[in-house]
């Protein structure tokens, strides 16, 4: 039996590939001008250049059965989507990985504010721009990379290495679609560059859940034919004055869950660990300053630490408002309606899981300082952990502009791709363990 490939071969095949790696990003770019079926056909050439295979899971979104996680129909996507899933077959003797990122494309438009065609990749300052290449081509391309690697360098992996290429974003649900299929492994690797834009200095191995409503409160215009209320107002009921009630008591329950619920990565990066905010109120049209509507819509947002349970947090909120509106004599009558938009639970791998601990020390070796950010909500670190309890940690390159985010003239840092690329191989070699390479060096 041969030995091993050491780690300096590895590193050495990285630094050999990476004008490969740089080709394919590129490639990945040029191709979202033809839509999502055309990078998938680049994803699926370059795992039958490792010898794999591209196997879709077609599904549909809506029909995919989540755990503590939801979305109404108004934000969630119903289209058919499609996974690309290829498995490296390991010798049954160590453990299994998963490797994911999202390829999703969606339409610049014109491209305004960029300065360069969006689909042209281009290098300048030792920074990739294009559409998409942070959010998530290069996620994308540093999962099949790393297949490349492990090629070129003959390992033989002891535990399975599955690579998926999952839609994320509009509630598209991908990986949560493939694990629901059927995918398992010890633990999960999410290929994403951080959106703080630390690049490898951050690892995600926290996301906050969140709860999303908006609550109807209804009200009684002054009955009158008059064209201006202002005169009869007090012949009204005005929604607005009964929002402001509810408005009230809501704060109440963010300053009560706020004052009992610590979590220590949270308190340590931002002094709190939940909070409830209303982020909007419709009332009345916009040109009427003298009629009274009908009724009122307040926005709102509530966020979760890992173990509160998403129909708990629910059942709290709700009883506050139906508490509240039993109190008044109109709301008793007229009750609020409050109609639940969009829920995710909140998901950890903690510092001592063995997983987060190999995350932190192959990123240390590679020169970074690595911290996890606890503010990121929804990051799909989330759906292996929450919907089958598989540990998951992700990183990625340093990245700025994404389009997704308004902004424009997206890229990511090239060296930090590189390294990205690097120490995903080092990831998977080390928890799946190798068995024996078909070569006895790596020139």
């Amino acid at each position: 039996m041969q030995q091993p490939v050491s780690p300096h071969q590895i590193e050495t095949a990285c630094r050999d590939a990476e004008a490969a790696s740089i080709d394919l990003l590129q490639n990945l770019i040029a191709t979202t001008k033809a839509g999502s079926d055309a990078v998938d056909e680049v994803i699926a050439e370059a795992i039958a250049a490792f010898g794999g295979d591209a196997e879709p899971l077609t599904y549909d979104p809506s029909k995919v059965p989540l755990v503590g996680e939801f979305a109404v129909v108004d934000v969630a996507s119903t289209s058919k989507e499609r996974c690309l899933i290829s498995r490296i077959e390991g010798d049954g003797s160590g453990q299994s990985l998963i490797l994911f990122a999202h390829p999703d494309v969606e339409s610049p438009g014109t491209g305004a504010g960029w300065s360069t065609d969006p689909h042209t990749p281009t290098v300048r300052e030792g920074k990739l721009y294009g559409w998409g290449v942070a959010d998530d081509l290069a996620g994308i391309a540093i999962m099949l990379q790393v297949a490349a690697v492990l090629k070129e360098t003959g390992i033989r992996l002891r535990g399975d290495l599955f690579l998926v290429s999952a839609p994320s974003k509009a509630h598209r649900r991908g990986i949560a679609a493939a694990l629901h299929d059927g995918l398992r492994a010890d633990a999960a690797l999410y290929l994403h560059p951080a959106e703080s834009g630390r690049g490898l200095d951050e690892i995600k191995a926290f996301s906050p859940g969140q709860l999303e409503f908006q609550i109807t409160i209804r009200g009684r215009p002054p009955q009158t034919l008059e064209p201006a209320h202002t005169a009869f107002a007090h012949r009204a009921v005005n929604p607005f004055d009964k929002a402001i009630i509810i408005a009230s008591v809501l704060r109440e329950l963010d300053h009560q869950r706020g004052a009992s619920i610590h979590h220590q990565r949270l308190e340590k990066a931002i002094g709190r660990s939940v909070n409830l905010m209303l982020t909007r109120c419709d009332f009345a049209d916009a040109d009427s300053t003298s009629r009274i509507p009908d009724e009122c819509r307040l926005f709102g947002a509530l966020s979760l630490v890992p173990g509160e349970d998403l129909n708990a947090v629910m059942g709290s909120v709700e009883e506050a408002v139906g508490r509240t509106a039993e109190a008044d004599p109109w709301m008793a009558d007229h009750p609020p309606e409050l109609q639940w938009r969009s829920g995710i639970s909140a998901a950890e791998t903690p510092d001592e899981h063995e997983f987060y601990k190999l995350a932190m020390r192959e990123l240390t070796r590679l020169g970074a300082k690595p911290q996890v950010n606890p503010l990121h909500t929804a990051s799909d670190i989330r759906n292996p952990i929450v919907q089958k309890g598989i540990p998951t940690v992700g990183f990625g390159p340093k990245c700025g502009g994404l389009a997704m985010s308004g902004l424009a003239d997206e890229w990511v840092d090239v060296e930090d791709y590189f390294r990205s690329i690097a120490a995903a191989v080092a990831m998977v070699v080390n928890w799946c363990g190798q068995h024996h390479t078909d070569r006895s060096s790596v020139e």
